[in-house]
Parts: C-alpha cells; sequence; structure tokens
C-alpha cells in the first residue's frame, strides 16, 4: 500500500494470523502544496469496511462474547430479593412515575423513566416504595425485570466496546481479548445488576463513543459520516438525559470535532465550502440534537408527574400550582392591609413560609421558636397590626406602602414576630445576625422589640400597584426591625433536632439582599368585600419556566450534598481503588462495588506511563532526534490520547465538586481509560512485537486470564453469593477493602444448613 490506497488482498480474517499492518491502519497521505506539504485530511477509501464487523467469522465472534457477556452479568439477578443501595432512590422514582406523583432528583429524568416504563409494562403498579436497604420485595414488585434493564443495557456496553476498539484500528484478537477482559470487570459487573442510573448512562457514553469512533472512518461529507454524526447526536442526548455527566461527554465530542477542524483548515485539497458545511452540520447534530431530546425527556417527565406529593415542597408555588391536588392558595385576595391574615412566603430560598409553634428556643431568650416551614399549614398564618395600634382591629381597610410600620401578631398562640440582642440559635458566632423569636401573650400588646418597617422593593415586583403597596404575590418587600436596623433573613441552615431541623430565621445587620426578602402568599381580611375585592392567583408557568426552575433547583441540591457518608470517597482515591462501596449485606453475604484491580491498576499505571512516554518524546523531537513516523504508532498516538482525553474530561471535574462522592463516579472515566489500555496492548502486538506476534497475544491472553482470574476469586461480592470467612479474609489485599469478612460462615456446609431450615 501507498499513498493512501488499500491493499485489500492483504487482509486475513483468522484471529491469530489477521494481517493488521497495512489495512486496518493505512499510511497517512501527506501530499506536496505550492508552499509546504499537508496532510490529508478525512478517511481512506473503504476504511469503514475494514474496520467494521463484516465476516461471518468475526460476527460469530461477537456472538460469541455476547452470549458469554449474559452469562457473566445477568446471572442470578432476583438476588438479591431485597433492595440494594441507591434502588432505595431509584426504583422508588420508578413507583413515583407509575402514580404520577412529583419528586425532586438531582438527576435528569430518561434513566429513570426507561426502569419506570419497564416495570409498567411488568405489571407494576407502584405500590412499593423502595425505601430501606434490604427491604423485602413484594411479588407485586417486578424487581428482576427492572434490573434486567441493567443487564442488558451493561451487556450491550461490552459488545459497543468491542465495535469501538475495531473501529479505533485494533486488531480481532486484541478487542476481543480486551472486551473479554472488560466482561469480568467486577465494578462493571456489580453496577449491571440493579436497579441503578450507572449502566443506561456508560451504555450511552459507550454508544457515543462508538458512533463517533464509526464517523472517523467514513469520509467526510457523505451520507454515511451524517448518518454516524446523527447518531451521535442522538447518544450524546441519552447520555445527557440520564445524568449530567454526558455533559463531560459532549465536551470530549466537541474536542474532537475541534481537532478534525485544525486538521480541515491545514488540508490544502480540501474546499472552504466543504468544511463549513461540515462545521454547521456538527454544530447541529452534536449540539442541537441532543438539547432536542433533553427537551424532550423534560417535558415527558413533567407530563407524567402531574400530582403533588413530598417532593413538589422543593418547588415554588407557582409550579406546585400545575400538580393535581395541591393546596397551594389561589384567588387569592390581592390587597392586603392592616389586619389582613397573611402567610409570608422566603423569596431568597426553597425554605417556604415564615412559621412559629408552641415550642421553644433551647438557647439565648428560650423564648417560643420562629422558623421557616416548607409545608402548608396553620401556624403559617400571621395577623398584620399597625404598629401604633396593636391588638386593635381597625374598621375600615387600611393598605400597606413603603415605610409602613407593623406587627405581625401569631394568632394561634397569640405571640408576635421579635427580634432583640440575643445571638442567633445556629449562627450564634455570627456578630452580624440576631435571634428572631415568638413573643408575648394573649392580652399582651408587646413592645418595641416586635415592630418592623416594610420597605418595598421596587425592581423585584411586578410593575404597577404592587410597587406601591403590597399585593399578594406581586410585591417583593423587606422587613426591617425598627428598633436595631437589622432585617428579617433566613438562610439554608438548620434547627437542630430540638426546632425540628426547620429553617433558622434570623434579623440580619449585612446579608445577601435576596436573603431578606419575602412576599405574601395567602391573605383573607375581614374589611373586604369576598365578591368584589379583586384577586389573584399564581400565574400557571410555561414548560420552559418549569424548566428552569427545575434545573436552578437541582443545581442548587446537588451542590449541597455536602454530608458525610461511610462509603463516600475522593477523587484522588479513585486510580488506586483503596476501598469499594457497601451495596448490601443478609443472610451472611454481602454486595460490594469492587474494581477489577488487575484491570483497575494497570489503566492507572498506563495513563502515568503514557504522559511520560509523550512528554519524552516531545523533548527529544525538540532536541532533533527522529520520532516514528509507522501509521501503527502514529494512530497508537492519536487514539490513546482521544481516550485519555475522555479519560480526563469525565475525571478531573471531580475535584472541583464539594458534593458527596463515590468510586461509581469514576465509573465513566474509567471505561475510556480503558479503551486506552487496549491501544497499548495493540501497539504491542503490532509494532513492539512485529516480528513475533504471538508473544504480543500471548502478553494480552495473560493479562486478561488475570482479570478473570481477579473476577472468579471476587465475584461472591458481586453476586452476593455464598463464601467463606477464610476466603473473604485472604481477598482483601489492601486493609481499606472495608468489606466485613464476618458476615460469612466458617463453611459452605452452614449455607446448607441454613436453606434446609428456611
Amino acid at each position: 500500500m501507498s499513498g493512501g490506497k488499500i491493499d485489500t488482498a492483504s487482509k486475513k480474517d483468522s484471529i491469530g494470523t489477521q494481517t493488521i499492518s497495512n489495512d486496518l491502519v493505512p499510511d497517512f497521505e501527506i501530499k506536496q502544496g505550492p508552499v509546504r506539504p499537508y496532510l490529508v485530511a478525512g478517511a481512506n477509501e473503504n476504511l469503514d469496511q475494514l474496520r467494521s464487523v463484516h465476516t461471518i467469522k468475526e460476527k460469530i465472534l461477537v456472538l460469541c462474547l455476547a452470549l458469554f457477556t449474559g452469562a457473566i452479568r445477568l446471572y442470578n439477578l432476583p438476588y438479591p430479593d431485597s433492595v440494594v443501595f441507591d434502588e432505595v432512590h431509584f426504583g422508588g422514582f420508578a413507583s413515583e412515575y407509575i402514580r404520577g406523583t412529583f419528586f425532586m432528583d438531582v438527576h435528569p429524568p430518561l434513566a429513570k423513566m426507561l426502569f419506570a416504563a419497564v416495570a409498567f409494562l411488568a405489571g407494576f403498579q407502584g405500590d412499593f416504595n423502595f425505601e430501606n436497604i434490604g427491604d423485602k420485595f413484594p411479588s407485586t414488585t417486578p424487581y428482576a425485570i427492572m434490573r434486567l434493564l441493567s443487564g442488558v443495557l451493561g451487556s450491550l456496553t461490552v459488545v459497543l466496546m468491542y465495535a469501538t476498539l475495531r473501529f479505533s484500528g485494533i486488531s480481532i484478537a486484541v478487542a476481543l481479548l480486551m472486551s473479554i477482559a472488560f466482561v469480568v470487570e467486577n465494578s462493571f459487573v456489580t453496577i449491571s445488576r440493579y436497579i441503578l442510573l450507572d449502566a443506561p448512562l456508560i451504555f450511552f457514553i459507550a454508544l457515543s463513543a462508538y458512533s463517533f469512533k464509526r464517523f472517523e472512518v467514513y469520509k467526510i461529507d457523505t451520507l454515511k459520516s451524517y448518518k454516524a454524526l446523527f447518531t451521535t447526536g442522538v447518544a450524546l442526548g441519552l447520555a445527557l438525559s440520564s445524568k449530567w455527566v454526558g455533559l463531560f461527554t459532549v465536551t470530549w465530542v466537541g474536542l474532537l470535532c475541534a481537532w478534525q477542524l485544525w486538521f480541515a483548515i491545514g488540508d490544502l485539497s480540501m474546499k472552504p465550502g466543504k468544511i463549513i458545511r461540515v462545521t454547521i452540520a456538527k454544530l447541529g447534530l452534536l449540539l442541537g440534537v441532543p438539547f432536542i431530546i433533553y427537551l424532550i425527556a423534560f417535558k415527558v417527565h413533567f407530563d407524567t408527574l402531574i400530582n403533588d406529593g413530598d417532593g413538589s415542597g422543593f418547588m415554588s408555588s407557582a409550579f406546585r400550582s400545575t400538580l393535581n391536588g395541591n393546596r397551594i392558595p389561589s384567588n387569592i385576595l390581592q390587597d392586603v392591609g392592616i389586619s389582613s391574615v397573611v402567610t409570608i412566603r422566603h423569596a431568597g430560598t426553597m425554605g417556604g413560609y415564615l412559621h412559629s409553634h408552641p415550642h421553644l428556643l433551647e438557647t439565648g431568650s428560650h423564648q417560643q421558636q420562629l422558623t421557616l416551614y416548607p409545608h402548608l399549614d396553620d401556624n403559617n398564618k400571621w395577623i398584620i397590626e399597625l404598629a401604633s395600634k396593636p391588638g386593635i382591629t381597625v374598621p375600615t381597610f387600611e393598605d400597606l406602602k413603603d415605610g409602613t410600620q407593623i406587627r405581625l401578631l401569631h394568632p394561634l398562640t397569640y405571640c408576635r414576630l421579635h427580634s432583640h440582642d440575643f445571638p442567633a440559635p445556629v449562627s450564634e458566632f455570627s456578630d452580624w445576625q440576631r435571634e428572631v423569636s415568638c413573643y408575648g401573650a394573649h392580652g399582651f400588646d408587646g413592645d418595641i422589640n416586635d415592630t418592623w418597617t416594610i420597605e418595598i422593593d421596587i425592581d423585584a415586583s411586578v410593575p404597577g400597584e404592587a410597587q406601591e403597596r403590597i399585593v399578594a404575590l406581586d410585591t417583593i418587600f423587606r422587613l426591617k426591625h425598627t428598633a436595631t436596623g437589622c432585617y428579617l433573613f433566613s438562610h439554608e441552615v438548620k434547627l437542630p433536632a430540638w426546632g425540628f431541623e426547620q429553617q433558622e430565621v434570623t434579623c440580619a445587620a449585612q446579608a445577601k439582599y435576596h436573603l431578606t426578602t419575602w412576599y405574601v402568599e395567602d391573605n383573607e381580611n375581614l374589611n373586604l368585600d369576598d365578591e368584589l375585592s379583586p384577586r389573584i392567583s399564581y400565574k400557571k408557568p410555561s414548560f420552559w419556566e418549569k424548566f428552569v426552575e427545575s434545573h436552578k433547583k437541582m443545581w442548587h441540591i446537588n451542590k449541597n450534598l455536602v454530608d458525610t457518608h461511610v462509603y463516600a470517597s475522593s477523587p484522588n482515591s479513585w486510580p488506586f481503588l483503596t476501598r469499594g462501596i457497601g451495596y448490601w449485606g443478609e443472610e451472611h453475604r454481602r454486595v460490594y462495588l469492587l474494581g477489577n484491580a488487575i484491570m483497575w491498576w494497570t489503566v492507572s499505571l498506563f495513563s502515568a506511563m503514557f504522559v511520560v512516554i509523550v512528554a519524552l518524546e516531545l523533548i527529544s523531537w525538540q532536541l532533533g532526534c527522529p520520532i516514528s513516523k509507522d501509521s501503527h504508532v502514529i494512530n497508537f498516538h492519536i487514539q490513546t490520547i482521544h481516550y485519555l482525553l475522555g479519560f480526563a474530561i469525565h475525571f478531573i471535574p471531580s475535584f472541583l465538586m464539594k458534593r458527596q462522592l463515590f468510586l461509581h463516579h469514576y465509573l465513566p472515566a474509567y471505561y475510556f481509560g480503558i479503551l486506552a489500555l487496549a491501544h497499548a496492548f495493540d501497539i504491542t502486538v503490532s509494532y513492539i512485537c512485529k516480528r513475533k506476534r504471538t508473544v504480543g497475544l500471548a502478553f494480552t491472553l495473560v493479562f486478561t486470564l488475570g482479570c478473570i482470574y481477579f473476577f472468579y476469586t471476587f465475584k461472591p461480592l458481586a453476586y452476593g453469593s455464598n463464601w467463606t470467612k477464610s476466603e473473604c479474609l485472604k481477598s482483601q489485599w489492601l486493609p481499606n477493602w472495608d468489606y466485613d469478612c464476618n458476615t460469612y460462615f466458617d463453611t459452605y456446609e452452614e449455607y446448607k444448613n441454613m436453606t434446609i431450615a428456611a
């Protein structure tokens, strides 16, 4: 082969003897331009046929690989027959979808809806809530079929890996051996067995990588190339709609497109019109298509969850007013004045309503508690009094304007909103926050510390009369403590158990402005004619408004998932596999997520070695040393850089996240690491051991057998199957592999006796 032309006669089909030197990795075509030589961008003719699975023998091999994968990853899915790890969340969400009850989650809805759809088709009525790890499944819950979705997608991911490696230029033998090693990767086996988002997510990421690598082997600006781009866009949309991790995959594909654009611009034989046309197509298919799929997923999500539920408490009242069975006030008296009985909602957080109840603070003044409460309740009601006439019911309506001084009386306990010079109950070390309480008794008119001055936020209020006086829903205002000058304030700090973990309310001398803003939601006033007085309701939000609000809440909740967890881990420990995650433990058995250490540590070692190798090559090149121009070496560098770029894009952002993280968050990056490692074995076979390819293949085979050995040794942790205490103790290679070996019996005979007794 010369000049990029491929000698198809050199291609052989047998696994061990396939010639890969000139067909799978053709020479790069370089032409001489008027001033400089240039690289011809795009794939060679027929490269797609040579790298695709098209021979009968290879199709049989892929079928055998799929059957082997199914035997490993679909084995005994019904066990354990109780809730495992995050099935608490995602199984529960499937129940909510089937009942149509609104819930709030930090992840996009697609993967959750897939589990719900499978469960619904299997006859599930949503009558099991997946409340606790270890809860036994009733006969009415088709949990095994729901798990089958993860198992099938996890199995198909193996097939996608094989095809991706083939389209990257890897030989049949190496692609097959590395795919077999991936089949028995313990962590991927474990996540493919349960109702978790990881298996669907990684399947869609793998589909994205496969589709884009398929695109790379087609000639530019052909129908086949555009079909592959469209498939890539669909896969990216599915990944993004399952978890926001899909954004990293979109970024990876975008950077590879930028790489291709750079070389296309340098190709003097390519017309500018073609470059522009292909670039526009990539923008539309790789950004537009994913975004449309993402929007559709949320449209279905909103159209399915039509009933009010506990999760709706995270959303605004306007959002909740669109849900069936909601108790959000509607047809509210518009005019708010003296003697109005109102509920006052905090505009700055998701905390809810200004609230008091007959329980005392356990710090400071020990007066009645004053909190924010997210649910509708009579203890949210307040009577607005004129500060100069406390306890006096005015005979005519008097509206509330900027500067009006008022007092707020809690009618159920007959105390008033109050602040004084005591430290806040939780934020006691913030010298700019004071305690707010509810103080008083029946017959007591209160004191100066009960007086608050209204300040209308003109910019935040609805234009018109709502900027001049308090109007329900439309006027945003602040309450300034007249005696001290601080403002009624709340933030996302919770009171301890004695405060029922409700949100702290304080009086702040200096604070973020939006955290001191409020508005009136419900409103009653005996001085107004119920029939003639104007009324107001929440404006029904559009789909786009609901979409934007839900994303603000998702982002806000996600970044605040900072609670500690016994199995949480930091990203810097993930490449070393220092510990796993306990998923389940019952009946003298355990399920524990642990990676296949043989594969895991090799990926980490190779990733570090490749960076060093490339750095040394660059230094050598700068010193004038020749570099290899062998097509296999060049393809090895290109493909490995592509995949390690995917590894880095999916891994490095974890270091920026402050939220709670677990080992399974590493798996998308790890998938790209395995793809890169496969190229290390392939270059060993095709170039380093070129004259003795059997040595390179034997080396790859030994690695695969090592992965199989590790899987076989540790499979009781993946399947939750029988094990003995002594075998378990021998398996703990690292001290932080913290699965409890005391769980297991000393002998297998004891399991038989337990079964007989049951």
